[in-house]
């Protein structure tokens, strides 16, 4: 019997399941209803659906919003915050920074941990690591006993210098664990070795309250699937675009929050790579939300400093995402100035579109594609029916009545506003980063990315679109294209040419160490392991840094000085080549290296495939047009089509506008070539 691999991920709405066939490199997909009072039985729900044999499975991957969606909601157990004298309010104090610039009102969501369960240890080290007053122990015990009456079992250990000398957080946690047998501690070295003390609390702070959540999330999904027949490690993907196995989890659940969002960029990689480009953007567009990454070089941006929510960041290497309120289900809505507006406020599952025939009666993104006959009338396969009366009806009662329109221009004016949002989206992670998308492909997938990705292109004037062959659960098979990875780091500070070398070595070597420890634990053959260096620099004097990478050997850190210069010029238009360099910060990360599946391209037909079905749909210009409808199914390698076109499929639908060129490639991509362009 064949070997399969599986990857399932956990959304707000529905749970993606992407089966993996070893033999015939065959994917099979469904979705099932995510159940958010447990996620985990939207899990099993999707492997019974999917008809999946544990004892087959040789490897099984799984995106979960269980932290992201602890941390938004707050659901998590109380826990307790230890830290060094005058610095109980640093998690509240923040950085100074506010979402919105311009409103000096706007209150920041409170910090996971309250005020009166943070405490305060007598205890100080100097930025040098030595030790000016010893960890008052007889005050600690206290404390532990402390928390012991409360009845705390979740505790992070927040101590100012500790990333310079760790002793006094290690001695505090040998207290609480003496005194709290079975509490979860997580310290800020461990967690994060880094200077700046509101980040490390923060990252710390978060990890803390997830532990016991996620451990005991992660713990019975293993369990289950163990219980099925499945013999391998549970490999669960955490926001850097790697997996970790439970054993991790455990000490580091707060690198899960922001999980499935990284499986789509990943996704986004794979599709662009396998197309032949190596500058793509992702546009992961669902129900509620519109995702967007970028490739350059064949390799994903990354941030060190990003939140689930404002104002507690959390500092570990993260696939850069920006996440915008535009989905099928945003609302449009008029403003107090008489203006269109789209989202962010979606109507989700329930009642959903007011097409859905669920209650909903406001106008959204997927009524304005219904009404225009972008969309069928039904979705998934039939499983869900659709009523283009409700949305005339929603559409002329919210939209084209208060502006004065006919129904016809107001579903044309929601989704014109809806593909601008995302358009200056695309514009904030590209041209703001000094990228010209005209130069990217545009990688459209999600339940309703293939409906928006043309005119989004073309509002950019990006040549091409390309739409996966699954493009709803395409998040999904990103979850069977990752490898176990962890990422390091050690502050390390100094002029790049005055450096000591065998220092600098010396400090890369023992990040190494504890790297080859990981891997070890994680049970990677060292054949498998690939380790990747970086250096943040910052010109002398400046505050914040930037992040290159670093070789081995004579010439390394020359070389990735003129790559900090090199990058600097891209992201702030400006070098200063005679400028010092300062070295801020080391990292590195280290990859274990996984089986990934293979998917052997499709030999190529002649000819235009044959429609489905015609129907009438409307577009900007050309008003309404007999358009041809094709089974996504029905499409073969080679098939090439113009349009105006709509492909439809179980999982989501792709419309082709008139002026555009289509081509199934040897993947089964659809890629469209755009023509024109406002701009």
């Amino acid at each position: 019997m064949s070997r399969q691999r599986v990857a399932i991920d956990v959304g707000g709405t529905f749970t993606d399941v992407c089966v993996f066939d070893e033999d015939d490199h065959d994917v099979r997909v469904t979705k099932v209803p995510s159940t958010p009072d447990d996620p985990m039985r939207a899990v099993l729900d999707g492997v019974a659906r999917g008809r999946i044999d544990l004892s087959r499975v040789s490897l099984f991957s799984h995106g979960t919003t269980v932290a992201t969606n602890a941390l938004i909601t707050r659901s998590f157990r109380p826990a307790a915050m230890v830290t060094t004298r005058g610095f109980r309010d640093v998690i509240e104090i923040r950085d100074g920074t506010r979402d919105d610039l311009w409103d000096a009102y706007a209150d920041v969501a409170p910090p996971y941990i309250r005020r009166r369960d943070r405490f305060e240890v007598p205890e100080r080290i100097d930025h040098a690591g030595r030790v000016v007053s010893p960890l008052d122990e007889v005050a600690a015990r206290d404390l532990a006993r402390l928390l012991r009456r409360r009845g705390a079992h979740t505790v992070a250990v927040c101590f100012v210098n500790s990333y310079a000398n760790p002793a006094h957080e290690i001695r505090m946690r040998e207290i609480l664990e003496q005194e709290l047998p079975g509490a979860s501690v997580s310290t800020s070295a461990e967690i994060l070795p880094e200077i700046f003390e509101h980040g490390r609390f923060t990252t710390t702070v978060a990890n803390a309250v997830l532990a016991p959540l996620v451990s005991g999330y992660v713990g019975r999904l293993a369990d289950e699937l163990r219980a099925g027949g499945y013999t391998e490690d549970l490999l669960l993907l955490h926001s850097g675009g790697g997996s970790m196995t439970p054993r991790t989890v455990e000490r580091y659940p707060v690198r899960l929050a922001a999980s499935g969002i990284a499986a789509g960029a990943i996704a986004a990689r794979h599709v662009a790579a396998q197309c032949g480009f190596a500058d793509a953007i992702g546009l992961d567009m669902g129900g509620t939300s519109t995702d967007l990454s970028l490739v350059h070089g064949g390799t994903l941006r990354m941030t060190k400093e990003w939140s689930v929510e404002f104002g507690h960041p959390i500092i570990f290497p993260s696939i850069e995402v920006l996440t915008i309120g535009a989905g099928g289900g945003s609302i449009a809505h008029i403003d107090d100035a008489g203006s269109l507006r789209n989202g962010p406020q979606s109507a989700g599952a329930d009642p959903g579109p007011a097409c859905y025939d669920g209650g909903g009666e406001l106008a959204t993104n997927s009524d304005a594609n219904m009404y225009l006959g972008r969309l069928g009338d039904s979705l998934a396969g039939g499983a869900k029916q659709l009523r283009r009366d409700l949305a005339e009806k929603a559409l002329r009662t919210t939209v084209a009545d208060p502006l004065g329109l006919d129904v016809d221009r107001a579903a044309e004016a929601v989704l014109e506003v809806a593909n601008a949002n995302m358009a200056d989206a695309v514009r904030l992670i590209s041209i703001r980063r000094g990228y010209d998308p005209r130069e990217f492909a545009l990688i459209a997938f999600g339940g309703a990315g293939g409906l928006h990705g043309a005119d989004i292109a073309r509002e950019l004037n990006i040549p091409t679109v390309i739409v996966p062959p699954n493009p709803g659960v395409t998040s999904a098979l990103g979850c069977l294209l990752v490898d176990i990875r962890h990422d390091l780091s050690a502050m390390f500070g100094g002029r790049a040419d005055e450096i000591d070398i065998v220092d600098f070595e010396d400090a890369f070597g023992g990040l190494e160490e504890e790297a080859a420890a990981r891997m070890t634990a994680e049970g990677v053959a060292e054949a498998d392991v690939v380790l990747q260096r970086t250096v943040s620099m910052r010109y002398l004097g400046q505050w914040r840094s930037l992040q290159v990478d670093c070789g081995r050997g004579p010439g390394a850190l020359d070389e990735a000085v003129e790559r900090f210069h090199e990058q600097h010029e891209r992201e702030h238009a400006f070098r200063r080549d005679d400028t010092p360099v300062e070295i801020y910060q080391l990292g590195l990360t280290v990859i274990g290296t996984t089986p990934k599946p293979s998917f052997p391209p499709r030999p190529p037909v002649d000819g235009e495939p044959v429609p489905d079905r015609r129907r009438p749909v409307h577009f900007s210009g050309s008003g309404w047009v007999d358009t041809a409808v094709y089974d996504r199914t029905a499409l073969q390698a080679g098939h090439t089509f113009d349009g105006p076109a709509v492909v439809e499929q179980l999982d989501s639908t792709t419309l082709v506008p008139p002026g555009c060129r289509a081509e199934v490639d040897e993947w089964l991509n659809i890629r469209i070539r755009i023509a024109g362009g406002t701009r």
